[in-house]
């Protein structure tokens, strides 16, 4: 019971982190990121470039999602570059996934003991908002080594390891795990460290992994259709095309 606790604990640490570093880039270089994207209209390979970039600084692909949506929406940018930003969103994740899930565990006392000093000494200045992106990021390197100490106990039950094993041979229930944290933790990154790391473990077997991966893909294009709601009508075609993709690519993927 402890020990599910700790992963528990662990998990909220973990999504906690990606919000405070969200929300500390968004407040610094917010405007910035807006001038970024619409500045990427003029090649495509400039906006997928972009989206890239976006989504690797804050974090979240469904939070370039949402700034791509208001572009259209306004009619800032053509519907066809915001596609190529929506992929490259997704890129970008994926890149971030593979990035913190190295042995980064030496850099969180040091990001943490930075980010609160930075952020306590200037907290209403630019270099305070940084030291709240460097907390975030030292609390999710944090969260991944605690998650890990969490479920190596848990790899020795074998009433887990029965549990896991007949879940693991059930598809649409790891797409559904997958896409319930997703929604949860309203970033798909945090479902994909979460997984990427209980699967080194041993915890979670690779098929379930994949699964519950994808499973939070499929969510994060299920974020950017409500986040597109009551926009006009090409946002709306934005999300739906962002969706498409993401379906085709598990129709390819999952056999």
């Amino acid at each position: 019971m402890l020990t599910l606790l700790h992963l528990l604990s662990s998990v909220a640490l973990l999504v906690w982190g990606t919000h405070i570093v969200r929300t500390g880039i968004m407040r610094v270089y917010g405007a910035n990121l807006r001038r970024i994207l619409s500045a990427s209209i003029k090649k495509t390979s400039m906006a997928f470039l972009a989206g890239i970039g976006v989504t690797a600084l804050v974090q979240s692909s469904n939070a370039t999602a949402l700034l791509a949506i208001s572009f259209v929406s306004q009619q800032l940018i053509a519907l066809s570059p915001a596609l190529v930003i929506m992929l490259g969103a997704d890129v970008g994740t994926a890149l971030m996934a593979r990035i913190l899930t190295f042995d980064l565990g030496w850099l969180s006392p040091l990001l943490l003991l930075c980010g609160i000093v930075a952020f306590l000494s200037n907290r209403k200045t630019r270099l305070g908002q940084l030291g709240r992106v460097g907390i975030g990021l030292g609390l999710i390197l944090l969260a991944l080594e605690l998650i890990v100490a969490a479920a190596a106990p848990i790899t020795h039950s074998s009433a887990i390891l029965v549990i896991l094993t007949s879940i693991s041979d059930d598809t649409l229930l790891s797409l559904l795990l997958g896409a319930v944290f997703a929604m949860i933790s309203y970033s798909s990154l945090a479902a994909v460290l979460l997984t990427a790391t209980l699967a080194a473990t041993a915890l979670l077997p690779l098929k379930m992994a994949l699964c519950i991966v994808i499973g939070a893909n499929l969510c994060s294009g299920v974020l950017a259709i409500l986040g597109g709601r009551g926009q006009s009508a090409s946002a709306r075609q934005l999300v739906l095309g962002s969706m498409l993709f993401k379906i085709i690519g598990c129709v390819l993927i999952l056999p």
